[in-house]
């Protein structure tokens, strides 16, 4: 019988060297997408207010923040070797002030609380690749928890109903899984474990109301939502690096 993906073999795909050096060079080369630059610029205005960015992996979004001038970002990732990576590019540019620190959204340090933020961001889909529902609303509790009352949460995800193709695609998938024909180590409706230049990868794609159900269990407010494509039109480089996604503001 195959076994589960679990958040373990999530962080052993992370810190595999593959994934290392592909989130590394887009750390030292890809820098903010434009999508990512507007939301961060509307929502974030004020580069000063304590920040925390989970998901950071090898620094590619806390080091552009830090370049922007947000001097109290603090970056945790699950992935140790990406926080190896992220900690040797922040040595390398001088932010002697950019924490960065080993940790898992689903169960974050109690002392991060003590700050607490003003906002938190997580970007490229993050949320999406921890395994099953009920740790992705511990991941937004804990967010939440760390957080003052309403403070900004910007997070990505994909979204299986944006297009036509998607839509066919999923509903072939959607038989599959009727019969019991699904691969054996998904979790549930709507995941995928692939393999690419990224190595081995496993995301869960929602449906928009399945974001809206979430963050409303889990005691955010939604504020906005919008595809990557209606924000900002992307570099080639950013749409080799990335899919389309949607990108969703909810406050505390």
């Amino acid at each position: 019988m195959a076994t589960k993906i679990t958040a373990a073999t999530v962080q052993a795909d992370f810190n595999d060297l593959t994934a290392v050096v592909h989130y590394t060079k887009a750390a030292h080369e890809l820098g903010l997408w434009a999508s990512e630059r507007l939301s961060i610029d509307r929502f974030f205005p004020n580069r000063s207010a304590p920040l925390l960015e989970l998901g950071c992996g090898a620094g590619r979004v806390a080091m552009a923040l830090w370049t922007l001038g947000y001097t109290r970002l603090t970056g945790i990732d699950f992935a140790a070797q990406l926080i190896d990576q992220a900690r040797a590019l922040a040595a390398e540019k001088g932010a002697r002030n950019l924490v960065l620190r080993h940790a898992d959204a689903t169960a974050l340090p109690a002392d991060l609380a003590d700050v607490p933020f003003e906002g938190a961001i997580f970007l490229f889909n993050g949320l999406m690749q921890i395994p099953g529902r009920e740790r992705r609303r511990t991941a937004l509790r804990e967010t939440r928890r760390v957080l003052k009352p309403g403070a900004p949460f910007l997070f990505t995800t994909h979204d299986r109903d944006d297009s036509r193709t998607e839509r066919a695609l999923w509903r072939l998938e959607e038989a599959r899984w009727a019969r019991g024909l699904q691969d054996r180590r998904l979790v549930d409706f709507g995941d995928r474990y692939f393999e690419d230049e990224a190595g081995r990868t496993f995301m869960h794609l929602p449906v928009r109301a399945e974001i809206l159900e979430d963050l409303a269990a889990t005691g955010w407010t939604h504020v906005y939502d919008e595809m990557r494509r209606n924000l900002a039109k992307e570099s080639k480089p950013v749409r080799d690096f990335s899919d389309e996604c949607r990108f969703w503001v909810a406050t505390a």
